[in-house]
């Protein structure tokens, strides 16, 4: 199937296809005569499969990785998968918890605000990243 076609059954646009294809998700296929990719049918499933990883948090290179694990399951364990799943959870963790302590300040700075329609030379949001930078 051409790119198009591709793009159509996969759901994503044609350019982020050559951009798989430029990063190796997914392998270059071959062309016909005329220069137009030929992608066998097999590729819409690999895609799904690299979108279903990516909404679990899985990035790209990690996507790669996973899909050359599939491709070759018999060569692998399942202690590798586990592995990195164990090991993109605790990003995940670290994310949340940068996420929930810049939650925490901006709220509490925003608190500190009056919100009036006051000048902002004496805002307490201000002040406060002021202070952050000099810090």
């Amino acid at each position: 199937m051409r790119i198009g076609e591709l793009a159509k059954n996969s759901g994503l646009t044609v350019e982020t296809l050559r951009y798989y294809e430029k990063q190796g998700v997914i392998s270059a296929p071959p062309r016909t005569e005329s220069g137009y990719r030929e992608y066998p049918p097999e590729t819409v499933y690999f895609l799904h499969f690299v979108q279903s990883a990516k909404s679990v948090g899985f990035s790209l290179k990690e996507c790669r990785n996973l899909l050359g694990i599939f491709h070759h399951r018999d060569a692998h364990t399942c202690a590798e998968v586990k592995q990195l799943s164990e090991t993109k959870l605790e990003q995940l963790n670290q994310q949340m918890q940068n996420l929930m302590a810049m939650h925490q300040t901006l709220k509490a700075i925003s608190d500190a605000c009056c919100g009036s329609s006051e000048s902002a030379a004496n805002c307490a949001i201000l002040n406060h990243l002021e202070g952050a930078v000099v810090s």
